[in-house]
């Protein structure tokens, strides 16, 4: 019989809400001055941010709470919202900068799709979200619970939306264990592997759907990688190859419904400046669909960051290294 995970611990988003000092980081004036003076300088310098060395820029006036937000990621809870970068006053390059400089010291930058981009813009292209070759992120539609491809995922809001996009996170160890509690029929497949469609990424000759599982318990070690959507598409577009089993919907249907039950995520309503990382193996994350505003300048925009952390254990060279870059929402 398939059993329960007991660590890394499970969360629930009710019990997290009301202890905000779990997962929100509130920026000292000391901190911030230190950020926008190390991002004041990479811009003074006209240098690209990916020929930025984290050891030129050592962030001093920040060691212990970056050493606190490593820790939360890795040996708390997954997740750490940190508030306070005045991102509007500082203007979006010198921003940028910071948000680079903050992501270098917390792990290393990593590629987010074939082109190589490293620092992603999230905002609303107009493309349309029924397309399955469009990334979901260039579009206002709603985003399911899933997870990407690296060991931390990094969000800064450099302007909020009118109304909704939500960020959402959750505790996959919670959700695989509700799994196990309520249809552990369905547990075993979790973890074998499924068809996922590739999104037109890997060329127009190349594969169409790669095969990877949910979750992955080797060794002891617990890790969770969810797109029900990708594998719904690869069913839907390669039945040949990927079509599911009634069992199979079951589990994805039970996937894509438990984050929503009532308590279960948390919900963080994106500030401006406010810098959220995840840890990708145990954190699952959405976004609510959204209302934007009409002028460019205010438009939803988000920058998104990557990083591998190689002293992390329950990271996956596969998606480190691999073919992670063509799982990005």
């Amino acid at each position: 019989m398939t059993s329960m995970v007991e660590s890394p611990s499970p969360w629930r988003g009710d019990v997290l809400q009301a202890q905000p000092g779990e997962w929100l980081y509130e920026l000292s004036a000391d901190e911030i001055e230190t950020i926008i003076a190390a991002a004041n300088a990479v811009v003074g310098r006209g240098i690209a941010l990916d020929a930025v060395s984290r050891d030129r820029y050592p962030l001093a006036g920040l060691t212990v709470a970056l050493a606190d937000w490593r820790d939360r990621l890795d040996h708390g809870h997954g997740v750490v919202l940190i508030r306070g970068l005045p991102v509007r006053d500082i203007g979006r390059d010198v921003a940028r900068a910071a948000y680079w400089l903050i992501g270098l010291h917390l792990g290393q930058p990593t590629a987010q799709n074939p082109a190589g981009e490293l620092l992603v813009d999230i905002r609303d292209t107009g493309a349309s979200a029924s397309d399955h070759n469009v990334r979901l992120y260039k579009t206002r539609a709603e985003l399911a619970f899933h997870t990407d491809g690296a060991d931390i995922i990094g969000l800064l809001c450099l302007r909020g939306a009118k109304s909704g996009g939500v960020s959402r996170v959750c505790s996959s160890v919670e959700v695989y264990n509700q799994v196990v509690a309520r249809r552990p029929e369905l547990a075993p497949l979790l973890e074998q592997e499924f068809h996922h469609h590739a999104h037109g990424q890997l060329g127009p000759d190349g594969p169409k759907t790669f095969r990877y599982p949910i979750v992955s318990r080797e060794d002891g070690i617990f890790r969770m990688m969810l797109l029900t959507w990708y594998i719904r598409n690869a069913a839907e577009d390669f039945p040949e190859i990927a079509a599911l089993s009634d069992a199979e919907q079951s589990l994805l249907d039970l996937l894509e419904w438990l984050p929503f039950e009532p308590g279960t995520a948390l919900d963080m309503n994106f500030q401006e400046g406010d810098m959220q990382f995840l840890k990708n193996s145990v954190v699952l994350h959405a976004r609510t669909d959204y209302e934007d505003w009409d002028t460019a300048e205010e438009k939803r925009h988000l920058l998104r960051l990557w990083l591998n952390v190689p002293e992390f254990a329950d990271g996956d060279d596969r998606l480190r290294h691999g073919f992670a870059k063509e799982t990005n929402a």
